[in-house]
């Protein structure tokens, strides 16, 4: 055979060798589709977002121009600082502050507690217990809130940050409870029966041992209770009777007045509302997305 027939059989690819290509260049044009859609989707999800960055900076007056700029022409920074100062915006965020943080911390740690037990101790009733837990999440958060509202006044909260604060604090809520339960379960029950054998109890093993072991989770629950807690509007606005103690959420409704509404500044508070959850979230995310997919591998 010549050098010739040589170089010609071996520039003529196999049959098999072919469809491998085909089947990598449809796969590759397959993930260029979707990368495309999903590209157009969080686009459009950022739309909301992009019109309330450029609202909170147009001059007052032209927030609802049609058709709508997208790039405000002048840019008004001032919003922002007048955003704040218009209003107690700092005395608000000093409540928001208060009630968010000391409601994250103690759900955190009771959530966690009744997570572990109903993961790892063995106790009569516990199943029924935990799907009485679970069965709470049906029940829509107005349809206790008068029940709660004539209990708190009963008590004499009724204007106070208790009824804000007290309630998250007794398990963090039901979600909360489940998701460090589905996380405990991953976790080997080796580990209670090394520390038992060293001479600790339930309560030693939860705090030393699960705790450590259960960052991800616990970041989880911290940043959705933050958030739960910073974006809240009604109960504060229910509970809550001077507006010394109003919180973020309720003091951005001052810029909606009876006859008017100042968009621009109400869309400045917003905006600087919104960044100390972007920041969390951001520094978070690592853990967050790690316990979320923790929690669904054992049932």
């Amino acid at each position: 055979m010549s050098s010739t027939t040589r170089s010609v059989l071996s520039t003529i690819e196999s049959p098999s060798t072919v469809a491998r290509r085909l089947s990598v260049v449809r796969r590759h044009w397959r993930q260029l589709g979707l990368h495309v859609i999903f590209l157009a989707i969080s686009v459009l999800y950022l739309l909301p977002l992009l019109w309330m960055l450029s609202t909170s900076l147009t001059l007052s007056g032209r927030e609802l121009s049609i058709p709508p700029h997208f790039i405000p022409d002048p840019i008004v920074w001032h919003n922002y600082l007048e955003a704040v100062t218009v209003e107690p915006m700092l005395t608000f965020l000093r409540n928001t502050l208060l009630i968010g943080v000391t409601a994250t911390s103690a759900g955190l740690l009771s959530s966690s507690l009744a997570g572990y037990a109903f993961a790892r101790l063995r106790f009569p009733g516990r199943d029924l217990l935990f799907g009485a837990c679970l069965a709470t999440l049906m029940l829509p958060g107005v349809v206790t809130l008068i029940p709660q509202f004539l209990v708190f006044k009963e008590v004499g909260w009724i204007g106070t940050f208790w009824p804000l604060i007290v309630p998250p604090s007794l398990g963090g809520g039901a979600f909360m409870i489940f998701l460090f339960r589905q996380y405990a379960l991953t976790i080997p029950l080796e580990i209670d029966e090394a520390a038992r054998v060293d001479g600790a109890n339930a309560f030693q093993i939860w705090w030393s041992l699960i705790l450590p072991l259960a960052e991800p989770v616990l970041a989880t629950i911290a940043v959705l209770s933050f958030i739960y807690h910073w974006n809240d509007f009604l109960q504060p606005l229910v509970y809550l009777q001077s507006p010394k103690l109003y919180t973020l959420a309720v003091g951005l409704s001052f810029f909606q007045g009876e006859y008017q509404t100042e968009w621009n500044l109400m869309m400045a508070a917003a905006a600087l509302m919104l960044l100390p959850i972007v920041i969390l979230f951001f520094f978070a995310q690592r853990y967050f997305v790690q316990g979320i997919v923790m929690t669904g591998i054992k049932g």
